[in-house]
């Protein structure tokens, strides 16, 4: 592209602060050094994770660009990289594979030692951004930052995909989809004939219950206080739905009576200590299984007696559904292509870039699953 090797001019939304809004400002992108990747970002979903920086919750360096959850074409790359080239359709990695380090040669991990998740320094991998605002360094955002028109990743951390690909759907498969559904088929392992609880029903919640459904379980159970998503979980493949508020006792206890003593594996999707408590618990006390998909606060912690774990429960967890990225990323897309799996419904707003607030606004009254945002 002629833009290659020059810095790049583009809108991008940039966090001051925590508990203010994004503002649109004009940036610089500078070209990709050795084996970083530059990338035209077409569309990205607003995340709660996202969210999670702007209230706070999240001990980040400012300004930043957040964003994680996207997909666009190659604009240009750097030296050494061999697999991608200018035009290829990819979808930015916040979980990185670099190849060689303990968790990637591991075929039960995908936790790169690379990654920049709960350490967030904000930088690539040769400790600098690319990214100028006003005449000062901004921060990338977990390897990826797609609040941007363009951004630059290393070359560890972009995954391509299939050239027809549509990336105003396929840019959820950068986070929400990819985690809960893998949360279900991967790392959980659900098993046919199964029974399984999700709490919360968000777009990675609904996701987890894609998950549930592919993999054959016969029971899925929607859990969350807002009865208004029952019906898009049911549409999803929830069987049944239950609000906590209704009930005068634990729902750890309902869901024990509601499925034999406990389900085969229960879900916690929202990011909330004592929700997973609860969620440990209504797994069967001798071989339920609990994963943790949600991102709790930095300083939160979770208490409960060993007993619990100790009687055969397993309590788990995984970023990104267990997927080693740049290997299962295009196989996913390829699966949605393949219609294996649906999952636009979880797509309730689409935006311009520049309603991004708006977008963030629905997320936390409620009222939206994902919002897409088309730059």
């Amino acid at each position: 592209m002629s833009t290659a090797g020059q810095v790049i001019k583009c809108k991008a939304a940039i966090c001051w602060g925590p508990k203010q809004p994004l503002t649109i400002e004009e940036i610089e992108v500078a070209p990709p050094k050795a084996h970083e990747v530059r990338i035209k970002i077409v569309a990205t979903g607003v995340c709660r994770s996202d969210d999670h920086v702007i209230s706070g919750a999240l001990d980040v360096k400012f300004p930043i660009i957040l964003g994680h959850e996207g997909a666009g074409i190659v604009e240009s790359v750097g030296e050494g990289v061999k697999d991608l080239k200018p035009g290829d359709k990819v979808i930015p990695l916040f979980m990185p594979q670099c190849g060689q380090c303990r968790s990637c040669v591991n075929p039960d991990s995908n936790l790169c030692y690379k990654n920049d998740l709960g350490k967030y320094k904000g930088v690539l991998l040769d400790n600098t951004s690319r990214f100028t605002c006003k005449g000062k360094p901004v921060y990338n955002f977990i390897t990826t930052s797609t609040f941007t028109e363009y951004t630059v990743v290393d070359e560890i951390a972009v995954a391509k995909i299939h050239p027809d690909a549509p990336l105003d759907k396929v840019c959820l498969i950068g986070c929400g989809f990819s985690t809960g559904y893998g949360s279900a088929v991967n790392t959980a392992k659900v098993k046919p004939g199964s029974t399984c609880a999700v709490f919360g029903l968000g777009g990675v919640g609904l996701s987890v219950i894609i998950g549930c459904k592919v993999a054959g379980a016969s029971k899925i159970i929607g859990v969350d206080l807002n009865s208004d998503k029952f019906e898009k979980a049911k549409e999803c493949g929830a069987t049944e739905c239950i609000n906590p508020k209704d009930y005068d006792r634990p729902i750890h206890q309902v869901l024990a009576e509601m499925t034999d003593d406990g389900v085969d594996y229960a879900f916690e999707v929202i990011g909330n200590t004592g929700v997973m408590t609860s969620a440990l618990l209504s797994s069967h006390f001798g071989c339920g299984k609990t994963v943790i998909v949600g991102l709790a606060p930095s300083s939160a912690t979770i208490t409960f007696d060993p007993l619990e774990i100790l009687t055969g429960r397993v309590l788990t967890g995984a970023f990104f559904g267990g997927w080693k990225a740049k290997d299962d990323v295009p196989k996913i897309v390829s699966d949605y292509l393949n219609k294996k799996f649906e999952f636009e419904n979880l797509i309730t707003h689409r935006m311009p870039f520049e309603k991004i607030n708006e977008g963030f606004e629905l997320l936390r009254k409620g009222e939206s699953i994902r919002t897409v945002l088309s730059l």
